[in-house]
């Protein structure tokens, strides 16, 4: 018990009256708060959001105190200030949910003093999953002091207790010092390997925290240096030393991860995993067998690490954590964005998963009533070998789902699979554990019902059970994700797929391989040449994206024709006969129609080449390869210097490709002079800008650009432009597609150009107004504006890759051709335009207008307008049914909205013509 020394108070005050009146009242405020002080003990001293606690409480002030003058305190407010949460006022002004149980009392004639509290649930539920709490809870977490206090005399026993959401709760910043402290723990108690890395950093520089667990350093390496090699180079061999018994010791990776980082459960399971295998050298739970009975469990953790290599990612998005939001800063909810990678925390970690290659997946998320574990429902995409991931990840969720409720309250868990008929389907390759099905992997989302106390328990109880089903069944695990391996590089179109892959009526469609035998291609080749292809940009893009994702890629050494066409030496290829060429086709190939179901989760379509623009070229051999011996890997991209011819004053930068545009701006924010093309002349066309060789020069490193050199501008029409002034109130997706091509936002006042997927603007005189989608398209018809416009909507969220005809001769259309594949998540179309209005793209006619995605009800599409716009008196209102920005992936269509943006532009004088080089 701590005390202030009476003695040292008497003859601090004795001393203080022999100093002159002007000291002693410059320290009176001083004095006055020195006070007596003992420790408060208390039977716990970490209270919860989702538990009701009963604390117990002593002091002991070493004489009597007047019982009914004391008063108990938390956080420095009297206990029935702490009000709960009232729903309908939107404040704290419920009933108090700090009780006292027992007032306090002397205990067995002693000068003790004990007390009972109750400290119940502040949002009147031990579920803080509802949206309208989830924001809000994490105010109130922190350390308070608790405290018993006489006021007369100020005499206090206080203590600092913590209020947490439950007891293993982290903040992000206490996730690492929590991961220090088992590393520090592990190596006075066994000589295991633990190894830290950060795989990246957030948006706001936030390092990721990655750990690996492992037997010894030699597993590592020998996994990764030996065994994956051969696994994907080789998995024959492996598959036979396995059957017969001389694959030896091995060990093989299960990976931990969490994505969404307000379902916190997901964090918090993973550093409990990681202490138990760090630290013990036992570990056991409790499952609950096929009738229902309790079972316990009992590990030895050297035996599994013997065989097991622990991969634990606490969080994809530790900003996330931080601001208690799903969505990353940049307003992207990551478990959409592993296909796409857009964000540099995908683009970072999936790096590390392609690297590692687990064999399993575990990802914490929530809140799905009833305990939700996948598989998935139909339609499944149909690049996975889906026959050899079920056979292990069926079995091994049911033991997800035995462990789970084994060891916590809650009593029951499904699969999404066995459950559900749709709505949960894994055909769109967003979500992490999908993604990584894609690797070989056995990838479980694992849903916990509540954001609670007993969630976390069957969290955890959930990743105990994929230990164990990986541990006992290893060899059958790893055969079958070295039989995916081996049905790549073989170029095996298995047909055993084909069952599992059905209609939303229940019957088997198989892949889809149309004229083919295989579903797979030979080879995709991605042309370099300007003759045949038309967005080289991206297609360095392309190439650095699969080969970090674990892909092969090669270069041809010198021309090589295929068919008709001769592509010159530089292309680079993706041969299909390799172990993740799953991974490859579902981002390179057309997609599948899947409209026929009634639900679905969310987007299917990756299809990079629509979406980001570029030519790509399927290549079926027939006896014949001749791409063999032809190609040499790369490991990669190298992307050559854009070409300037500096004996021209003059230059003009084609509208081909996004780094285009972000050159356009750069060079006008640095004040240099940029024109617009306005007419077709030279061979240049309409939309493609005019700069100076001299201020273009230094950048030909750094983006990718075609240039010509211009012989005599003044003899063409330009419109020389100022830097544009746009403002933009719409989605965070939008907003940052806007700055990514390096477009600097103001405010709407002072835009000229206001660009919008949700809002009309505040002021349209004077402005130029770009609106994308349904929302907008009904604000316009809504508010009267264009007189004869009209449209149809089915439901926001249907999608469509969609055969489109294109304007080009229109300004808003610059740098695209007449037929365009153009997408769409908005389920609008545009029925009838204005009077004087200038349609900018037109659905075609045809049947096979729609090529993939899942629209029910798009069959009224055919035909209809997807873009105008219409020049008012003093505004301009250009709108796009289609996505021009969805999640920053349809980078194809950055130029319509770049394009309606320097049309916007204020014109300024046009600069002096510097004489040409000899």
């Amino acid at each position: 018990m701590k005390r202030f020394l009476v003695g040292f108070l008497a003859l601090f005050m004795a001393f203080s009256l022999a100093l002159p009146y002007s000291v002693q009242a410059a320290q009176s405020a001083e004095t006055v708060q020195v006070a007596e002080t003992v420790e408060l003990d208390v039977s716990r001293s970490v209270l919860s959001l989702t538990e009701i606690r009963d604390v117990k409480i002593e002091a002991d002030f070493g004489r009597k105190v007047e019982l009914e003058n004391l008063e108990l305190r938390f956080g420095g407010k009297a206990l029935d200030e702490w009000k709960q949460w009232d729903a309908d006022a939107k404040s704290y002004s419920g009933e108090p949910f700090i009780l006292i149980k027992k007032e306090p009392h002397y205990v067995d004639g002693t000068t003790k003093i004990a007390a009972e509290l109750e400290f119940g649930l502040p949002f009147g539920t031990a579920d803080l999953s509802p949206r309208s709490i989830r924001v809000i809870y994490k105010e109130l977490l922190g350390d308070y002091e608790l405290a018993l206090v006489e006021p007369q005399s100020e005499a206090k026993a206080a203590t600092m207790v913590k209020l947490n959401v439950y007891d293993e709760f982290l903040e992000w910043e206490e996730v690492k010092p929590a991961i220090d402290q088992i590393f520090e723990e592990a190596v006075e108690l066994n000589e295991r390997y633990l190894h830290y890395e950060s795989p990246g950093k957030s948006v706001e520089g936030r390092d990721m925290h990655l750990v690996v667990l492992a037997k010894n350093e030699e597993a590592v390496n020998n996994y990764l240096e030996n065994t994956l090699p051969a696994a994907l180079e080789t998995p024959e061999d492996l598959i036979a030393k396995l059957e017969d018994g001389t694959m030896g010791d091995y060990q093989i990776p299960i990976w931990f991860n969490n994505i969404h980082p307000d379902e916190v459960e997901g964090i918090d399971f993973q550093t409990e995993l990681l202490k138990r295998f760090a630290l013990e050298s036992e570990v056991s739970f409790t499952t609950t067998n096929e009738n229902g009975e309790d079972e316990e469990v009992v590990l030895n953790v050297d035996e599994v690490l013997d065989h097991l290599i622990f991969i634990f990612n606490f969080s994809h998005n530790p900003d996330g954590r931080v601001h208690n939001t799903r969505a990353n800063v940049n307003g992207f909810d990551l478990n959409r964005d592993n296909a796409y990678q857009t964000q540099v925390e995908t683009i970072q970690l999936n790096q590390v998963i392609a690297k590692w290659t687990p064999l399993a997946m575990m990802e914490g998320h929530g809140y799905v009533k009833g305990f939700l574990i996948e598989p998935a429902t139909p339609p499944h995409n149909p690049n996975f070998e889906y026959d050899l991931l079920m056979e292990g990840m069926i079995p091994q969720a049911h033991a997800m789902g035995q462990a789970g409720i084994g060891s916590s309250g809650l009593t029951s868990y499904f699969l999404a699979s066995e459950e559900y008929e749709d709505g949960w389907d894994d055909m769109g390759p967003s979500y992490t554990p999908i993604f990584s099905m894609l690797h070989g992997t056995l990838g479980h989302t694992v849903e916990v019902p509540t954001l609670s106390q007993e969630a976390y328990d069957a969290m955890v109880g959930a990743g105990f059970g994929m230990i164990n089903y990986v541990f006992e069944n290893k060899d059958d695990l790893y055969a079958r994700q070295l039989e995916i391996f081996n049905r790549g590089i073989k170029g095996e179109d298995n047909h055993a797929v084909d069952p599992l892959l059905t209609n939303a009526a229940g019957e088997s469609i198989g892949r889809i391989r149309g004229e083919y035998e295989n579903f797979f291609p030979d080879y995709y080749v991605l042309p370099t040449d300007s003759w045949n292809q038309k967005n080289v940009s991206e297609v360095y893009n392309m190439v650095d994206y699969l080969i970090r994702n674990g892909v092969k890629v090669e270069r041809t050494t010198k021309d090589v024709k295929i068919g008709p066409t001769t592509y010159p030496k530089g292309a680079y290829v993706v041969p299909m006969k390799q172990a993740k060429r799953g991974l490859a086709n579902a981002m390179l190939y057309a997609g599948d129609d899947v409209s026929d179901w009634e639900a679905m989760y969310d987007p299917v379509v990756a299809n990079f080449p629509a979406l980001r623009g570029f030519n790509i070229v399927d290549v079926r051999m027939g006896e014949e390869d001749v791409l063999e011996g032809l190609t040499e890997q790369v490991t990669e991209v190298e992307v050559p210097s854009s070409e300037v011819d500096d004996r021209k004053a003059m230059q003009i930068l084609k509208n081909v490709n996004n780094d285009t545009i972000r050159l356009v701006n750069e060079l006008l924010k640095d004040g240099k002079h940029v024109g617009i093309v306005q007419e077709e002349k030279f061979g240049f066309q309409v939309g493609d800008f005019v700069v100076k060789t001299e201020d273009v020069t230094p950048y030909k490193d750094e983006y990718v650009f075609e240039a010509d050199v211009l012989p005599a501008y003044q003899a063409i029409n330009v419109k020389w432009i100022a830097e544009p002034k746009v403002a933009s109130d719409g989605s965070g997706q939008l907003i940052f597609s806007l700055k990514e091509l390096g477009f600097n936002l103001t405010d709407e006042e002072e835009a000229d150009v206001v660009v919008s997927d949700s809002n009309l603007p505040k002021e349209l005189a004077g402005k130029s107004f770009v609106g994308i989608g349904n929302s907008v398209l009904k604000a316009v018809h809504d508010a009267g504006l264009l007189e004869g416009f009209k449209y149809q909507t089915t439901r926001s969220g249907h999608e469509g890759l969609l055969k489109a005809a294109v304007n080009v001769d229109h300004p808003l259309m610059a740098g695209y051709r007449p037929d365009e594949l153009l997408y769409t998540t908005r389920g609008s179309w545009i029925t009838a335009v204005p009077e004087g209005a200038e349609v900018l793209a037109t659905l075609k006619e045809t049947d096979d207008f729609y090529v993939a995605g899942w629209w029910p009800g798009h069959e009224g599409a055919k035909g209809q307008t997807l873009a105008f716009t219409q020049q008012l008196d003093n505004a301009t209102i250009t709108l796009f049914a289609n996505d021009l920005a969805f999640r920053a992936h349809t980078k194809h269509s950055y130029r319509m909205l770049a394009n309606s943006i320097f049309v916007a532009a204020a014109e300024i004088e046009e600069p002096d013509r510097k004489p040409d080089k000899n």
